[in-house]
This record gives structure tokens, sequence and C-alpha cells, in this order.
């Protein structure tokens, strides 16, 4: 599938405690949210045809590409879900349509001075990771197809397998379904820019109102390898989304499973 004029956008915070895990929980100190489990935020990784570095592409499904400077990357396990955007007349975004679900890697790049979330994001056209296999969505709420999948990942190094994210229900995500859905519409619309984060409602003016979102809906807390290690040439990245009434057999077998493996470069 084709997803060059489909804008790309990350949520904020929507793990319990993945953000201090990541160094990242001083950067949204002045961030404001409704309630304390909130979000912080959503944050463009892609913007098609833009001029600035957010208009490269920047998704792969088997290589990871380091930086070419040093810096210390790590993977984000996520979720991400394909929307329909619906605007009204005046163009803001009247509703979100669920359509289908992947295992995503957003992976991250531990950037002091970095004065906005999307400069960690995207350095090239092989920094961002999507399975290429997708779930439909039957409907986006309780009782459909997601309340049974979990999201978990792995880094393989030097021929062992760690665990790099906890193992974690996709309906332990803070804000999901209605609500997740409703929060997105809203700061879609109304997300202004301050401190690391971005005015949407231009970024969707400035793309010409894309018709579809790729939105990764956050990443889950780090097991004790992934908090402790950043990745390495040669590491193998595997994220895994799967449902957990079937079990989780040998990662290597996609039944009943979408798993995204990346190679390192």
């Amino acid at each position: 599938m084709d997803f060059k004029n489909t804008i790309g956008l990350g949520v904020a915070g929507n793990f319990a405690h993945h953000l201090e895990q990541a160094g990242e929980l001083k950067d949204f100190e002045n961030v404001v949210t409704k309630e304390a489990h909130a979000p912080k935020g959503i944050f463009p990784f892609y913007l098609p045809n833009s001029e600035s570095f957010l208009g490269l592409y920047p998704i792969g499904s088997e290589k990871l590409e380091l930086p070419t400077y040093e810096a210390n990357a790590q993977v984000e396990p996520e979720v991400a879900i394909l929307f329909d955007i619906i605007y009204n007349n005046e163009k803001k975004v009247q509703t979100l349509v669920a359509k289908q679900f992947t295992a995503f890697n957003d992976c991250t790049i531990r950037k002091d001075g970095a004065k906005k979330i999307s400069e960690k994001k995207s350095w090239c056209a092989n920094s961002k990771g999507m399975a290429k296999e997708w779930i439909a969505i039957d409907k986006f709420e309780e009782g459909g197809v997601m309340d049974n999948f979990h999201l978990c990942s792995f880094v393989k190094r030097d021929g062992v397998l760690h665990p790099y994210g906890v193992d974690a229900p996709l309906l332990g995500y803070s804000y999901f379904y209605a609500k997740l859905q409703d929060w997105l519409i809203e700061k879609m619309n109304e997300q202004k820019d301050f401190g690391p984060l971005e005015d949407i409602a231009m970024h969707l003016k400035d793309t010409d109102y894309p018709k579809q979102a790729i939105i990764s809906i956050g990443a889950t807390a780090y097991a004790e390898f992934g908090e402790n290690n950043y990745l390495k040439s040669g590491d193998e990245i595997y994220v895994i989304v799967y449902d957990a009434r079937k079990g989780k057999d040998d990662i290597e077998e996609a039944e009943d499973k979408v798993i995204l493996h990346q190679v390192v470069q």
C-alpha cells in the first residue's frame, strides 16, 4: 500500500512510564493536560509534500538506518492505526474513521536540545518501521477485534533475543477507542505550537488536507534491556501485535499476528 499522501502523526505519553524511561518527561513539564494520565499531545513524523525534513517519507519495513551522526536510538514499539479523515465545511477535522491497524516502530533518537518532538523522529528514508500486513478494524470500540490484541517487542543481538518493550494489551493504552478518537480530533483542530508540540491544524492545511492519517498511538514501557540498551548496527528488531487468545508461539510464525522485522544498519 502506498502511503506517500498520508500524513504521519504520533501520540506522546499514552502508556504509563514510557516518557520517564525515555528521559523525556521534562520536555513536557509545561504542558497541561485535562487528566493526569492523559497523553501529552500529538506530533508529526511525516508531512506529505512538505519542503521541510518531515517531507521525506521515513517508513520502511525491512531495515532501520541509524543516523550518520552519533546518536542514541531506541525502538518505540507501537500500534499504528490508519484513519480516514473527514473534514467539515470549515476544514476542521469532524471525525476520524479507524480502518485498520498494524505493528509500528516509532524509532526515536535521544537528542539533547531538540525543541520539537518531531526533530527526534525522522532523519532518513528508513528511520521508522511499519509491518506490511494490516488487520481490519470491525469497530473502534469495546467488543471489536482490537480488544484481544497485545503488543510486544524484542531485539535480537549477537544471536540472543531480548524483550525490548513490556508485553501490553491494547486495552492498556491510557486513551483508547472513543476517548482516544475524540482526543485526537480535538488535538488535530486545537493543539497550538507550544513547547515540544506543534500546530497540527496548520500542518493539515499546509499538506492540502490529506484524506488519511497513519497515527502511531503511543509506545509501551521498556523492559530492562530496552531501557538500558540503544540500538546498534546488526541488531534485529521485532515489533509484534498478536491475538492473546491464541497464545504467543515462535515469533517467526506470523499466524494470528502482525510482525514488523527490521535489521539495523
